[in-house]
């Protein structure tokens, strides 16, 4: 992968004020950017997790590292400053069919038990029965019950249908703190999978006391064929080595930005093949069905991060475009080049790869911890 520069960031991002985590050749380091400067955070607090609930994020406090694009920002392990994953000691939470295409084929997945060749024919089924209904439809709303009995009536109704217009919505843990990759990395799928994809997402970061402090980019890997045998194996599709990306940084709320920048969002995605594939596809935010900070709120219900967390919010974005097989629909192949982009956010670049043959996540709290108390970083 190549080097960071302007055409990852955001547009105007010498305008954004930007949070995350680079390796300096010392360990994990929180960075801020702001006016097209660097600065080094970890003076002020040591991780992004205690700037953030600190709130302590002005990068005048910060020690000076020069511009941006002179820092040689790499995703290699012998880059002079290698790009992380934004976020440490954040749980990693993700909202699920929270869009009516998503949950769509959510319901398909499970009747056609993760098999893809089965997929097309309960599509057709489903869509016809439905139509542009649940778009429509209002969670936990009075429609929703209509349409809810409705679908029981003529034996459709799903596990899935349930969360995307009942009156709770699915959030679950994606991943353990510290165990996302960052720009750069490879994002890996399980290699017992054979029918999965990305999911191209907006991610918020949520400070200790539920307070929205900015947005990033996210690719919470999807492995259609392990969840849809059931939901009970959605742990096993969903947390595994590599499979989560963030970045590549966190663009905090200021004047230039703000939540509803990320409930008009538009999120793009291409992916390249080693074996010359093409797919384009894109979410609208526009058209999720809850509101970035109702699931912010359910995530919050009867629950503390005391470390903060970071939210996915979904996709609307399912990968029906056959890739070699006609009806066999998309699945990734070793090699492919993953770009989800939006103009406000920048782009988040990944390879993919099998979660045995990614790197192996050997960095936790623990060697965090240990690595900060040599540098001198917990002393107050």
């Amino acid at each position: 992968m190549p080097q960071l520069d302007p055409r990852h960031l955001p547009d105007d991002w010498t305008r954004a004020t930007l949070l995350g985590r680079l390796d300096l050749g010392e360990g994990p380091t929180p960075v801020m950017v702001a006016g097209g400067e660097l600065f080094d955070m970890s003076r002020v607090a040591p991780t992004v997790s205690e700037l953030v609930a600190a709130r302590r994020l002005d990068p005048a406090a910060g020690r000076p590292l020069g511009g941006l694009e002179a820092l040689g920002i790499g995703s290699d392990a012998d880059a002079r400053a290698r790009i992380l994953a934004p976020v440490d000691l954040q749980c990693v939470k993700a909202s699920g069919v929270t869009f009516a295409v998503s949950a769509l084929e959510r319901v398909i997945e499970e009747a056609a038990r993760g098999d893809a060749g089965a997929a097309a024919q309960v599509r057709g089924r489903l869509e016809q029965r439905i139509g542009g209904g649940l778009r429509s439809v209002k969670p936990g709303s009075p429609d929703a019950d209509a349409l809810k009995a409705a679908l029981i009536e003529d034996g459709m109704w799903s596990q899935y249908l349930e969360v995307a217009i009942g009156p709770y919505a699915e959030i679950f843990t994606k991943g353990p703190p510290l165990s996302s990759v960052g720009w750069g990395a490879e994002v890996g799928v399980r290699s017992d999978s054979g029918w999965n994809n990305p999911e191209p997402e907006v991610v918020l970061l949520v400070a200790p006391d539920g307070g929205c402090i900015g947005a990033t980019l996210g690719n919470d890997v999807n492995l259609r064929d392990i969840e849809g045998r059931s939901a009970l194996l959605l742990g096993k599709a969903k947390d595994n080595n590599a499979s989560c990306s963030i970045g590549p940084f966190v663009r905090l709320f200021d004047a230039t930005y703000s939540i509803d920048d990320v409930r008009d969002a538009q999120v793009s995605l291409r992916i390249e093949g080693e074996d010359g594939y093409a797919l384009d596809g894109a979410s609208s935010m526009r058209e999720i069905s809850r509101d970035p900070l109702d699931l912010v709120g359910q995530a919050l219900s009867e629950h503390q991060y005391p470390d903060g967390f970071v939210l996915f919010l979904g996709t609307l974005f399912a990968p029906t475009q056959d890739r070699e097989h006609a009806g066999r629909g998309f699945t990734h192949k070793p090699g492919d080049r993953v770009a989800i982009g939006n103009p406000k956010l920048g782009v988040l670049e990944n390879r993919v790869t099998t979660c045995d043959k990614a790197a192996p996540w050997m960095f936790g709290t623990g060697a965090l911890m240990r690595n900060l108390a040599a540098r001198g970083l917990l002393a107050a």
